[in-house]
């Protein structure tokens, strides 16, 4: 009766025991054997130096990474753990600076992830959260559309929504009048820290991608969604079409700079052609969609990365060269 009765102390020891470990030791802050046998008992689960040893061992035959620093008397820690200090930082930095997470998510989200560190580097995490002074969105549905949206892609089904915008005097509207737009949705794709949906328009005969925090009225239909077009590669498709910014979609030859093709790179990624121009430049073969942000992108570089060919995108970029400069002029006369 007497080993029956200690098998059943053991195992709720075992969940106490890790349980401290997870909570409140980390390598800056071992716990003696004392210590962990104050605390068992604490919480109704006497042990002695023995069985301590005993449910150690446990522990580690389990895979927990329980660390044992050498002493009198010894100390202990969790080692390893599904995420290391740094990068819990790295997701709370992520979560807290992203534009698409609403303040009120982010905050969850923050608390969450900062409970997969011990007790005392949850305090450290929390004292230096939401430290950000970047814009959050306002649409709480945006996690709830998610769900739906990647229900929709399982369930190989089109989805509707309406599409949210601005008026001059910042009053929410819809798009077209409340025009409700279907598509039959592929994938989910963040780009700019925002999130979108991609997918195939029947009424627009090609694919598109639309804001998530966009949406509204969002729902899945009992239609059944088209087939993907044949060779589509979400990659390739943010590529061209640029920062997820429709426009129309050409080759283009760029002359930049050869200092600056990290930034074609960074943009383009590396399976695009390239030809030497010059000592100091290069030719460079991309397909984009020609859009402001793709004109707005090249100017940015002021004339270090520059548009060759074709003939139509170079007069476009003049044109809106031409306009900035007269809108300057106007500024500067009056």
């Amino acid at each position: 009766m007497a080993e029956k009765s200690s098998e059943k102390v053991v195992k709720p020891r075992l969940l106490v025991l890790s349980k401290m470990f997870y909570e409140l030791t980390d390598e800056a802050h071992p716990m003696s054997t004392f210590e962990i046998i104050d605390y068992l008992a604490e919480n109704g689960v006497p042990a002695n130096t023995k069985t301590l040893r005993s449910d150690l061992k446990l522990l580690k035959d389990m895979d927990i990474d329980i660390v044992t620093v050498p002493g009198r008397p010894n100390k202990y820690f969790l080692g390893a753990r599904l995420f290391e200090m740094p990068e819990v930082k790295l997701l709370l930095d992520a979560v807290a600076s992203s534009r698409f997470i609403t303040k009120r998510k982010s905050k969850e989200l923050s608390l969450k992830l900062a409970s997969l560190s011990s007790g005392t580097q949850r305090k450290q995490l929390i004292r230096h959260m939401y430290t950000t002074g970047r814009v959050k969105p306002g649409n709480e549905n945006i996690f709830y559309y998610i769900d739906i949206i990647n229900n929709a892609i399982e369930l190989k089904k089109k989805i509707s929504f309406k599409i949210t915008e601005f008026d001059g005097r910042k009053k929410k509207t819809q798009r077209n009048s409340g025009e409700i737009y279907v598509i039959s949705p592929y994938a989910m794709y963040w780009n700019d820290d925002y999130y979108y949906a991609v997918g195939w328009s029947d009424k627009r005969k090609k694919m598109v991608a639309n804001r998530i925090d966009r949406m509204e009225d969002l729902q899945i239909l009992d239609e059944k969604a088209e087939k993907k077009p044949k060779g589509f590669r979400l990659t390739d498709y943010s590529h061209k079409v640029f920062e997820m910014f429709d426009g129309e979609e050409v080759r283009v030859m760029l002359e930049c700079r050869n200092d600056l093709m990290k930034y074609v790179i960074d943009r383009f990624g590396m399976k695009f052609e390239t030809e030497p121009a010059t000592d100091d430049t290069t030719y460079c073969y991309v397909d984009v969609c020609l859009s402001p942000t793709f004109y707005g992108w090249v100017f940015g570089f002021g004339g270090d990365i520059r548009i060759v060919e074709p003939a139509t995108a170079v007069d476009k970029m003049k044109k809106m060269l031409k306009s900035m400069t007269e809108a300057e002029a106007d500024i500067q006369c009056d």
